[in-house]
């Protein structure tokens, strides 16, 4: 979910990914944390939040390489620039980027800016929480739909058990209730509906889930996480 370099693994090491799911929120912890390290330092400096925010955003992308909001895009893109399943799929696959993309990103990004902006004034526990939870949804999404192709990175992980999601949302809640306190309710609620909704939606433009779709779920969790913070 990331490109943190690691060590090198064998072959070997990836042929049960989909095992690894719970460790999710953890990697969200991991970007969250470097992504408010950054913004601690902003601050140091004497820049405004806005500034900061923009920065931590920036962190945030070049730290996961922005695969996120690149499935974000292409959903976008694919689940309404085609009429059928295979054609949705196909446009999704295609690296270009159309209309329905760029005015995704371009409310998404902005919508994590102006609440980062607002809740890093207070504090930068909101900030995990919305990493933390928007993490740890993805693998009930990918327990409960079909994967809706047979090649790409949602495929080569495989379909993770129940249980195993179970735990990574467990851990992802638990996390954000260490954070924020009882406004964490409201927060896995946002996240829940988000997600749900992803999924159904993602069921019917293309009968099941790809990579793309995690990415959309998180990036839109992750919105949906900070404006409830702001509300």
């Amino acid at each position: 979910l990331t490109r943190l370099p690691l060590p090198h693994a064998p072959q070997s090491a990836f042929e049960r990914q989909a095992n690894s799911v719970w460790a999710f929120p953890i990697i969200g912890l991991v970007v969250a944390l470097l992504s408010c390290l950054a913004g601690f330092v902003a601050f140091g400096l004497g820049l405004s939040a806005p500034i900061t925010a923009g920065l931590m955003l920036g962190v945030n992308m070049i730290l996961t390489g922005a695969m996120h909001e690149d499935g974000l895009a292409d959903c976008a893109d694919g689940f309404w620039g085609g009429f059928d399943p295979e054609r949705r799929l196909e446009i999704m696959k295609d690296s270009q980027i159309g209309t329905y993309g760029v005015l995704a990103l371009v409310v998404t990004i902005g919508l994590r800016w102006l609440a980062l902006s607002a809740i890093i004034s207070t504090g930068f526990a909101g900030v995990i929480a919305a990493a933390v939870l928007s993490r740890g949804i993805l693998p009930a999404l990918m327990a409960m739909l079909n994967q809706a192709r047979d090649i790409g990175l949602s495929h080569r992980v495989g379909r993770p058990a129940h249980f195993s999601a179970m735990i990574a949302f467990g851990i992802a809640s638990v996390i954000t209730l260490i954070m924020i306190g009882f406004s964490a309710i409201g927060a896995i609620i946002a996240t829940v509906v988000v997600a749900f909704s992803v999924g159904r939606l993602a069921k019917a433009k293309i009968n099941g889930q790809t990579g793309d779709v995690l990415g959309a779920t998180q990036v839109l969790s992750e919105t949906a996480v900070l404006l409830w913070l702001i509300a």
